[in-house]
């Protein structure tokens, strides 16, 4: 079984992460069965957020009796050290805990630093020094200033999109969290579900042996797919690497990866997903995007506002309203039959 070493934190685990966001989903049982089910077969690393409901809630019910054999990855949104320790609080009460292994700044517009008005890293700093936290984190999807935070080395770990997907650029992210001797946690590895066959990711995350993918979990079935690959991992090579290059074709250029930080739209408009319809209907069964209730959703592009509040919020720097327009252009063709 592969193992993977956070860098400088020293925790080692085996190649998968839980990514506990969607068991937010799941009924309380259900998501129970499922974490544990991860951790007997050998998952050690939990990562949740202050931001996911129930999730830190879960995790506690789930895994409280073997804490000390587990590492749990949680996070803060807040915006000032008063929200810093009231965030942290609460987490460390919901799991059930006196410390976190890793506490990250959850996607941050900018790289807190010691000495900020904002106060939060020397907040860390001194969660840390009560042994409340262990190691200091931030995850990002804006490649700016997630190489500042590797940059600066101020942080124990980065968690970044990362998938087969990915510009050469932030491929080189993990690059440099190895030479800085930074643990590199991968979220998105399913592109937001524009990846859909999870040996092709499994095999790319196999090509850097110090990343961790944080794979979000909300099913059963979905659990064992990852679980399948610890003693048997896909391999980039033959029939797989071939269809890792087309994919890799198919997504070249500006496309929306769903991390919904434009949300929420004042039309209404969902977004994270209108914005990357035309991929989604080609890549999944096309009955679950042409249904009433989708067609109701993308109509709503109609409506668009042209106030640009989502554009202004992408991460990833993306024309948010055009791609709408060209999306519900497609959409309507695909209805009409068309395209596809």
């Amino acid at each position: 079984m592969d193992k993977v070493r956070l860098g400088r934190t020293g925790i080692t685990v085996n190649k998968n992460g839980f990514g506990a966001l969607p068991i937010q989903r799941a009924g309380k049982e259900e998501a129970a069965r499922i974490l544990r089910k991860a951790y007997d077969n050998g998952i050690r690393l939990f990562d949740t957020a202050r931001a996911y409901s129930d999730s830190e809630e879960k995790i506690h019910y789930a895994l409280s009796d073997v804490r000390e054999d587990i590492f749990i990855t949680t996070k803060t949104m807040a915006e000032t050290a008063e929200g810093f320790w009231k965030d942290l609080e609460v987490s460390l009460e919901k799991l059930g805990t006196d410390y976190i292994d890793v506490y990250q700044f959850h996607n941050p517009p900018f790289c807190p630093k010691p000495g900020g008005e904002d106060g939060l890293y020397d907040a860390a700093l001194e969660a840390k020094r009560q042994g409340k936290i262990r190691h200091i984190g931030i995850t990002n999807h804006r490649l700016a200033v997630a190489r500042e935070a590797v940059e600066s080395g101020l942080y124990d770990t980065l968690q970044f999109p990362f998938s087969y997907l990915s510009s050469e650029s932030e491929k080189e992210l993990a690059e440099q969290c190895r030479e800085k001797d930074m643990g590199f946690l991968a979220m998105k590895a399913l592109a937001g579900g524009l990846i859909n066959h999870s040996e092709m990711a499994y095999a790319f995350m196999n090509e850097y042996d110090n990343v961790l993918p944080i794979w979000g979990i909300q099913r059963e079935s979905e659990l064992d797919e990852f679980l399948s690959y610890q003693e048997n991992p896909p391999k980039m090579e033959g029939g797989i690497a071939e269809r890792i290059a087309e994919d890799i074709k198919e997504f070249k250029g500006d496309f929306c990866r769903g991390c919904g930080y434009c949300m929420p739209c004042p039309a209404g408009i969902e977004i994270n997903n209108c914005a990357r319809m035309s991929l989604l209907i080609r890549r999944a069964v096309t009955a679950n995007f042409l249904n009433k209730e989708t067609q109701e959703k993308m109509k709503k592009i109609e409506g668009c506002l042209e106030c640009g509040k989502c554009r202004s919020k992408c991460p990833y720097g993306l024309d948010t309203p055009e791609l709408l327009k060209k999306n519900y252009k497609d959409y309507k063709e695909i209805l009409a039959g068309k395209s596809l």
